[in-house]
């Protein structure tokens, strides 16, 4: 499948995807080049200064989900600490902080539904089917909320078998944080890649990649060229569109439409002290919060003791929100959490000392936050993933074909499964 005797390869995109796959290469003794059209690596991840909020704060992802070998093993190679989340999620119904999710009460009808579907439905169309009566109303709005706040996705496109396996464990699934962010981790990789002679170029936005006789032709937006054997394309699925490629890619890449993007809008408060404590003792443990608010979803950094909350509001109702700019998502922001906590809002502005809000859909290079499955993802999948001898090959978390497609665990994941196709 792989490029044979492919010596120099281009990677496109320094995010978690193009980092590992450049180290992979690199070690194998691969000439690398690294183009990032950023001023920065990372990618979707997205560290924000310490000084601004304490600590080692994350304007993209955040967590480590579930088992994410390949991150672990990064974090061992590193020297990095994994910090559990530990403590009680909460979930405002009625006005009050419960401990669990409401959706319990038909939980048993919902896993019978689940277990006995054969054929891929989307999710809207599987409620359509099975809970459409008003006795349902809870299931389906707790349903939609974990597609459309976790997964970011639409339910009118996201794949319900694809999901299945979320819903019929609740949705428990093991997260930490990296002590230090995954800022660190970012600078180890970009580390490792520079000590295995990557070549690194910033701001080297890709505008077309062309065949030639030799290999490949990696054209720049600042009028840089890029000549190597082979390319690999990290960039996120709505990028795709943006760079000119032979027709045969092309018509490879158009099957991305067959697999969901979604969109977050993440905002960081930071007070001068925890003055939700203050309101409910009974809330020292909180970790998430999920409510009905405009900002519907909130979390804190413990067990740390820091006075941050953050917001998160995902899918495909972020559009509601598309002409906000930073201050006004951040007044919105504000008004929620005094919705949560039945406080003045005047009392929450007083106490601000930090605040940043990032709508990933404005994001350049981005275009959103990750991907999701739909009822045809893994057909594209199959297509992107073909290279027959070519020398073009995708490659990113939209690629990931295991359980925790969006994550930086996919992404890692990805690009080390490119590499080692690329090298045979």
């Amino acid at each position: 499948m792989s490029k044979p005797n492919a010596q120099h390869i281009v990677v496109i995109g320094a995010g978690a995807a193009g980092l590992m796959a450049a180290r992979e290469l690199a070690r194998a003794g691969r000439r690398v080049t690294l183009l990032e059209a950023r001023d920065r690596c990372g990618g979707r991840i997205y560290p924000l200064p310490n000084a601004e909020f304490g600590y080692a704060a994350e304007g993209g992802a955040e967590f480590v989900h579930g088992e994410a070998p390949v991150t672990h093993g990064l974090l061992r190679e590193a020297g990095l600490k994994l910090l559990p989340i530990q403590g009680t999620p909460r979930t405002i119904e009625d006005g009050e902080f419960l401990r669990r999710d409401v959706q319990a009460p038909h939980q048993a009808e919902l896993q019978k539904a689940l277990q006995d579907l054969t054929e891929d439905l989307t999710v809207a169309e599987f409620l359509r089917r099975h809970f459409a009566s008003p006795l349902y109303g809870g299931l389906r709005r707790s349903i939609e909320r974990m597609a459309e706040g976790y997964d970011a996705a639409d339910p009118e496109r996201a794949s319900t078998l694809a999901l299945r396996d979320e819903w019929m464990d609740g949705g428990n699934h093991a997260q930490g944080r990296i002590i230090g962010g995954y800022g660190a981790l970012v600078e180890f990789l970009t580390a490792e890649c520079r000590h295995h002679a990557v070549a690194i170029y910033l701001g080297a936005a890709v505008s077309a990649i062309e065949a030639t006789d030799g290999g490949v032709l990696v054209r720049c937006a600042n009028g840089d060229a890029h000549t190597g054997d082979a390319v690999i394309l990290t960039v996120p699925l709505p990028l795709l569109n943006r760079i000119a490629l032979p027709a045969a890619e092309r018509e490879r890449a158009e099957a991305a439409a067959n697999i969901g993007f979604g969109n977050v809008i993440k905002i960081l408060l930071r007070f001068e002290t925890a003055w939700w404590l203050d309101q409910r003792r009974d809330l020292v443990d909180l970790t998430f919060l999920l409510s009905d608010a405009r900002i519907p979803v909130w979390w804190t950094q413990h067990p740390a003791d820091l006075p941050v909350l953050t917001g998160w509001f995902a899918g495909p109702k972020t559009g509601s929100m598309a002409n906000l700019g930073e201050h006004q998502l951040v007044q919105e922001g504000l008004a929620s959490i005094a919705e949560i906590f039945g406080v003045d809002s005047k009392l929450v502005v007083r106490k601000l000392v930090a605040a940043r809000a990032i709508n990933w859909a404005h994001d350049t290079y981005a275009g959103g936050a990750y991907s999701y499955t739909t009822p045809g993802t893994r057909g594209a999948q199959a297509v992107l993933s073909r290279c027959d001898g070519g020398t073009i090959f995708f490659s990113g978390e939209a690629l990931y074909r295991g359980r925790d497609m969006g994550t930086v665990e996919a992404a890692l994941a990805s690009g080390l499964e490119t590499a080692h196709a690329l090298l045979g």
